[in-house]
């Protein structure tokens, strides 16, 4: 099997190796070295990248038959010596990232006696799940401060296999059930957790950790994180975006919710009022249409068509024009996403539902539907002579 070297060196960029084994991993050209500094995708992180003779390595994993580690190459190398590259900003954030989910676990642990029972590393986050039903805030806060107290003492990290002795004398967060020597983090007397992953040396290179967002799980709940050059990436990112928005509220970065503030009770009132003004319009556009009207026995025909106009709209227009007795309304709207609208009074004895189903399949991949009183539909887009069609279509059927 292949030598992991990374579990007692995780600094080491560039490694010689022999190849053991040319194969394929996933249909892949791959190579199963003696050593390794590649980590391979496991207990939630991800795998390392690089190089192996200056061709990218692709993927790192654990091949189930016999536990070598497979290197998974962009093509194939035919050699029997290898120089080995580790991908240094990748491999070291991810030290960051790991070792800052050591450290915050542990914070949660002493915050709420919160054990960790979940861990993934993302390409932009990381998080955790815990066993707790949910976290207030005051805790998470309190369990933030606990982490970046960790990383501001700069605590060295020890990673090593203990002897069976040794190992019962440790007080570890959890000990996994391993076949073989368990690897043991340790973070000064702060943390001590079995882990297999790429740690930092001392926590002050973890840097600032920062938590996101808390969600309830199923089984629990999961704190969304990042650390290091992620959360010194992710400040900097919010601190140009608010002081964009200062500038444009012309007030200072602390004064920036109170003008959104603002900005969203005055958006609501202009909403509130521009809404107004359109049902005075239809109320308006009504009395109009309704005004020139075609008689047709008994009955009132409003027919209208727009070249483009909402659904809500056209169905306003149709129930304030069939409110009153003896009105058939037959409107429509052309566009990408046409609409029609057929409505009915109550005293006229029309079925609305039918009509519009006979009109409505003049226009190919239309659909729609209602009742005898009102019917909608359409959907599909249709130019506004094809709407006019329908309509007029609709009209002569009444007629018959």
């Amino acid at each position: 099997m292949t030598e992991r070297l990374y579990y007692l060196d995780s600094y080491t960029r560039k490694f010689a190796a022999r190849v053991l084994e040319p194969t394929t991993y996933r249909d892949q050209p791959a190579l199963v070295l003696d050593q390794t500094y590649f980590y391979p995708t496991s207990g939630g992180q991800p795998s390392d990248r690089g190089g192996l003779n200056g061709l990218p390595v692709v993927e790192v994993a654990v091949r189930d038959s016999d536990k070598s580690i497979v290197h998974v190459l962009a093509q194939p190398l035919s050699a029997t010596e290898v120089e080995g590259e580790i991908d240094w900003p990748r491999r070291f954030d991810h030290m960051q990232q790991h070792t800052g989910q050591h450290i915050l676990s542990q914070a949660f642990l002493r915050a709420a006696e919160a054990v960790t029972i979940g861990f993934h590393l993302g390409i932009e986050t990381v998080t955790i799940d815990l066993d707790l039903a949910q976290l207030t805030e005051p805790v998470i806060a309190q369990a933030e401060q606990i982490a970046n107290e960790a990383v501001i003492a700069n605590y060295p990290i020890r990673a090593w296999f203990p002897t069976p002795t040794e190992l019962a004398s440790l007080r570890l967060r959890k000990t996994p059930e391993v076949d073989g020597p368990l690897r043991v983090v340790a973070i000064g007397d702060f943390d001590y957790n079995a882990c297999g992953g790429t740690h930092v040396a001392h926590t002050g290179e973890v840097g600032p950790i920062k938590i996101l967002k808390v969600e309830k799980q199923k089984k629990g709940v999961r704190v969304e994180f990042i650390c290091g050059g992620r959360a010194l990436a992710d400040y900097g990112r919010k601190h140009t975006l608010v002081s964009r928005l200062a500038n444009t509220f012309t007030c200072g970065q602390a004064e920036v919710l109170d003008a959104v503030a603002r900005l969203q009770a005055e958006a609501q009132t202009q909403h509130q009022e521009l809404r107004a003004a359109r049902e005075r319009l239809l109320d308006h556009e009504a009395i109009q249409l309704l005004a020139s009207a075609q008689t047709l026995g008994s009955c009132k025909v409003v027919r209208g068509a727009w070249a483009a106009r909402e659904m809500a709209e056209l169905r306003g227009l149709a129930t304030r024009l069939t409110a009153s007795p003896g009105v058939i309304a037959l409107v429509g709207a052309a566009g990408e996403k046409s609409a029609l609208v057929f409505a009915r009074s109550t005293d006229v004895e029309r079925d609305m539902s039918a009509l519009f189903k006979s009109a409505i399949a003049l226009l190919s991949g239309a659909r729609g539907g209602g009742s005898a009183q009102l019917a909608q539909g359409g959907g599909v887009s249709a130019e506004l002579t094809q709407v006019q069609q329908m309509l007029e279509f609709a009209q002569g059927e009444l007629l018959k």
